[in-house]
């Protein structure tokens, strides 16, 4: 049982719309769908009639909903009662983020806004994984900001007046492997036809999205996985031990480039990936430090713009 299947169901119940439910809850429709099915399976019995149109409750349905709801708010109760004092979180600044943007953007680009603010305090939520978990970490409330990569191949079903973004900068993502006496690895593959032995991030990840539409865009390429892991820091490691090829992010790897421990894995530079890294915040959970660090936050992002 995951509290968030409780919320997913009452906000269906309220709109009766799958679609409009799933966009609320910031998840896609397949998705949310899934989430309502796995409630329902949990608790053994089917909650929605989904024969008609619009949707409506079961008879079972109309009697978990008064507990579902109660359930929801008497967690959410609790959590606030167990949080600090309301004034230690005066000045204290919650982020979820990506786990490779922590280590290679993160750090400079707080103390260069924590330059121009009042003094504050920073908590991270780990990495979730999935897109829609990190995602449902700033639609649920869990955290003020969410720092993230994006990508126009992967849609991030977020309304843009609840929840709006500032583009940060950007990252080129390449595949790198060991060197290869043979010249570039995944560019002699897609000429033979050969297996290349690939690291993967999996389906749901952002990176394993992303990757997902390159190849379906690009030459036929023989992948055969050799190793899979949401981290891109776990991909970086496997590359250098010779595994095979990486998609990494450029800052994650410069120093490595330049020593020549890993290479660029092909010449074509189609098989690179530009990103953005954005900033997101929901618009409807404000206090004061949090609308300070958007208005830094934003000042200094059309600063990097200009130059």
């Amino acid at each position: 049982m995951e509290l968030k299947w409780l919320e997913d169901f009452c906000c269906l119940a309220e709109h009766l719309s799958f679609s409009k439910a799933a966009s609320l809850r910031g998840v896609s429709q397949p998705a949310f769908s899934r989430r309502i099915r796995q409630l329902e399976e949990w608790m053994g019995v089917t909650l929605i009639n989904r024969a008609i149109f619009p949707s409506e409750l079961t008879h079972e349905g109309r009697r978990f909903l008064p507990i579902a709801e109660q359930t929801v708010r008497e967690w959410h109760e609790h959590r606030t009662a167990l949080r600090p004092d309301p004034t230690a979180e005066r000045h204290r600044l919650t982020f979820s983020a990506l786990h490779t943007l922590t280590v290679t953007f993160f750090p400079d680009w707080l103390q260069s806004i924590q330059d121009v603010l009042p003094a504050f305090s920073s908590h991270l939520s780990p990495d979730k994984g999935g897109i829609e978990d990190n995602i449902a970490s700033l639609v649920d409330g869990n955290c003020d900001f969410l720092l993230t990569y994006a990508h126009a191949s992967v849609p991030f079903l977020l309304d843009q007046a609840r929840f709006p973004y500032l583009v940060l900068g950007t990252e080129e993502v390449l595949p790198v492997s060991r060197p290869q006496p043979a010249g570039p690895i995944l560019d002699r593959a897609v000429e033979s036809t050969d297996s290349v032995p690939f690291i993967s991030y999996g389906d749901f990840s952002f990176f394993g999205v992303a990757l997902n539409k390159l190849f379906a865009n690009r030459p036929a390429l023989n992948r055969q996985v050799v190793h899979e892991n949401t981290i891109s820091i776990g991909h970086k490691a496997m590359a250098l031990a010779g595994w095979g090829v990486a998609w990494l992010p450029l800052s994650l790897v410069r120093q490595e480039l330049t020593e020549g421990t890993l290479v660029s894995a092909s010449d074509d530079p189609a098989w690179s990936l530009t990103i953005e890294i954005r900033l997101y915040r929901h618009a409807q959970r404000a206090r004061p430090i949090v609308d300070e660090f958007w208005r830094a936050a934003g000042l200094r992002s059309v600063l990097e713009h200009r130059t």
